[in-house]
């Protein structure tokens, strides 16, 4: 029998299953992967928005990311909201202490709704503390921009600002274009040359949930054995694919259709 490859997600949770531990979850599945998680947060969600958010203790996500990798271990992780900076130090901490490999950090601030994931003061610890530990780091635009202090408007600016985020000591960055008009057009960075990843853009409201795909999709195929390399452009068609196929559920912005290859909509 095959060796299972396996993926941990360390992430809020979405009540409305398109974004978060529940995306990821989806993702690892569709891609042949064995998912794990630790809750970091519990969001009140929908397709319209997000109403209430509890952060949880820092002690309880350290226990649960101890409990998952002592007994089954990851062959990748993932980080989405982790919504304060003693949070952060606790997912830092554990990273450190179990020696985690293939770390992708996707820096989640703001909702596909508009809505705020993260506390502000935790952008310092964030740049500071976790990206230097990443194999890969996915801002769109708009986290990106929080992350460098930069504009972004032109291609030279976005380049420049993957190097600033390579330099924090990320080892690889891709910055998401899906907030730019024109073909979804995204920056891959690994400290020496650049790709551009391009996709048709696919006129649909349906991208809850799309930064947290592809950021779960990456880990996953990592977790198979990929470069970081070929799992960015993997998971680029992966999340193209889903959202191409993706059904509206809700009256706001529906998810992506994880499962697009096994059941149709």
């Amino acid at each position: 029998m095959k060796a299972i490859r396996k993926a941990l997600t360390i992430a809020g949770s979405d009540s409305g299953a398109g974004a978060g531990i529940q995306a990821d979850l989806k993702t690892f599945a569709a891609l042949g992967v064995y998912g794990t998680s630790a809750i970091t947060a519990i969001t009140a969600q929908s397709t319209i928005g997000v109403t209430q958010v509890l952060a949880l203790n820092p002690k309880l996500v350290g226990a649960q990311i101890d409990a998952v990798i002592d007994d089954i271990g990851a062959h990748a992780v993932k980080t989405g909201m982790l919504a304060n900076s003693a949070i952060i130090d606790m997912v830092v901490s554990k990273v450190r202490e179990h020696r985690l490999k293939n770390v992708v950090i996707d820096p989640v601030m703001v909702a596909t709704s508009g809505d705020l994931l993260i506390q502000k003061n935790a952008g310092v610890a964030l740049r500071s503390k976790l990206i230097p530990l990443a194999s890969v780091v996915t801002p769109n635009i708009p986290e990106a921009e929080e992350l460098t202090g930069m504009k972004l408007l032109t291609s030279a600016e976005i380049k420049e600002a993957a190097k600033r985020i390579v330099k924090m000591g990320a080892r690889t960055v891709v910055i998401k274009g899906g907030h730019l008009k024109g073909p979804a057009i995204d920056l891959f960075y690994d400290g020496e040359k650049f790709i551009e990843l391009t996709a048709p853009r696919i006129r649909t409201k349906n991208t809850h949930g799309t930064g947290c795909t592809f950021s779960a999709a990456i880990a996953a195929y990592l977790a198979r054995g990929e470069t970081v390399e070929s799992a960015v452009v993997a998971a680029k068609k992966f999340i193209t694919a889903a959202i191409k196929a993706s059904f509206s559920i809700g009256s706001g912005h529906s998810p992506v259709h994880h499962f697009y290859r096994y059941w149709k909509a």
